[in-house]
């Protein structure tokens, strides 16, 4: 199912609306130093008011079948309003993970619960390196002699695990005698220990995950793990993409209203020079953002071939993009916009957080140059 131009707007007015009462700067702030880094009476509401968990989940599986295009819609608005929600790593990671497993037992079991909003879920890849390559995972499953649940006991570490501490599932990847697979794990399963990581963006919560023989249920076939793990990458990075460019939309507004309110010898400072270079260089940023990752959505919506490469080129351009108005955002505003009351580092640090999510440019400019053959 494909919305056309005036339902992608109006999606976005009514998400816009929503974030706009629901994720003030205030209440990003206020999360940011809460115990569950997220307001559940929010993602309740998000869930029964807009029904924005199941938007992009197959009808099938209780979902209302949209793809990535109006999925890249509401990303953008989240990534404008820095909102503090499971929504990317339930919707985008997990629930894509399982959809990339072609196991249609686990997606029955699973995906419903996710779709209604009643099950937060997180996808634990990478480890202390912060690699997402499932060549690198040292993770280890074995089979379960003692015929516990699933078959398997999952034992090692996990690192950058997004809202790893709230998540009531964990899709994770380990490593068994056929390679790199994927499993489902009870976020309250025994040996499964989660704690908080601090990290530059408070905005995001991560988290460090130590399984100790916990048990768990194979998703898909043993040592299909790198398989599903390309499908989720390519997938999440045009997801992310989407809010990077929602993001740095918003760092463009925040400067230029500051240029045109802000005077300084008796006139606006946007009318100096080189603060109009500042900000239609950002407005190039932006609009090379936009188009890409919305370029991205619409070939992985059709399922085109030139979908991988697409989505490698929208995770560089947009990182860059978001890096770079983020940066710009600052300098307008001067003294002014580094310190700890005004919101330009919040959205300076989740441009860094972002760009650093699946590697970091090294890792997906090599991403980009395997899915071009090159």
């Amino acid at each position: 199912m494909t919305a056309d131009e005036s339902e992608l707007s109006e999606l976005r007015s009514a998400v816009r609306d929503f974030l706009e009462a629901k994720s003030p700067e205030e209440a990003v702030r206020k999360q940011m130093e809460s115990e569950t880094r997220y307001d559940p009476a929010v993602w309740a509401q998000l869930t029964e008011q807009l029904r924005l968990p199941g938007l992009a989940i197959p009808e099938e599986y209780g979902g209302d079948g949209f793809g990535p295009v109006e999925l890249g819609v509401v990303l953008e608005e989240m990534g404008r309003a820095l909102l503090c929600a499971p929504f990317f790593a339930t919707v985008v990671l997990a629930a894509q993970a399982l959809l990339a497993s072609g196991d249609a037992e686990a997606c029955a079991r699973l995906l419903p619960g996710i779709a209604a909003g009643a099950t937060t879920a997180t996808l634990a890849v990478a480890e202390n390196s912060g690699s997402w390559d499932p060549a690198l995972i040292s993770a280890r499953a074995v089979r379960d002699g003692e015929g516990g649940e699933g078959g398997w006991r999952l034992t090692g570490r996990k690192s950058f695990v997004i809202d790893g501490t709230t998540a009531d599932l964990v899709l994770v990847v380990a490593r068994t005698v056929g390679g790199p697979s994927l499993f489902a794990v009870d976020g309250t399963a025994p040996g499964l220990t989660a704690e908080s990581m601090e990290t530059l963006d408070a905005t995001r919560a991560m988290a460090r995950l130590t399984l100790d023989a916990v048990p768990a249920t194979l998703v898909g076939s043993d040592g299909s793990g790198g398989r599903i793990m390309a499908k989720v990458l390519d997938f999440a990075s045009v997801a992310l993409a989407a809010e990077q460019s929602g993001g740095a939309r918003r760092c463009l507004e925040t400067a230029a209203e500051y240029a045109r309110t802000r005077h300084q010898f008796g006139r606006p400072i946007g009318s100096f020079q080189a603060v109009k270079h500042k900000c239609a260089d950002m407005l190039v940023q932006v609009e090379l953002a936009e188009a890409a990752s919305r370029e991205a959505a619409r070939l992985a919506a059709e399922g085109s071939p030139d979908y991988p490469v697409a989505a490698g080129v929208a995770h560089v351009a947009c990182s860059r993009a978001y890096m770079f108005t983020a940066m710009e955002n600052i300098h307008v505003h001067g003294g002014i916009g580094f310190t700890w009351e005004h919101p330009a580092h919040l959205y300076f640090r989740r441009a860094k957080s972002s760009q650093l999510l699946f590697g970091g440019p090294a890792v997906y400019h090599e991403r980009l140059l395997d899915r071009l053959g090159i």
